[in-house]
């Protein structure tokens, strides 16, 4: 004969597990410092002012 389930806990363990895999992506996706998340606005910033200052702008509107 097979084991005996508690079908309760079955359906709890299954519940955490996915729970973990969502809380592991979730850490991929949003587990970013404040120090990166500015390092990053940084040099995006700092990106923009480079083109900016690399704009060839002519008086010629035509």
């Amino acid at each position: 004969m097979g084991d005996v389930v508690n079908l309760k806990r079955f359906k709890k363990r299954g519940e955490r597990e996915q729970a973990a895999k969502q809380a592991e992506a979730n850490r991929a996706l949003f587990g970013r410092t404040k120090s990166e998340r500015a390092r990053d606005e940084f040099l995006g910033e700092r990106s923009e002012r480079v083109l900016d200052q690399h704009r060839i702008e002519s008086g010629d509107a035509s």
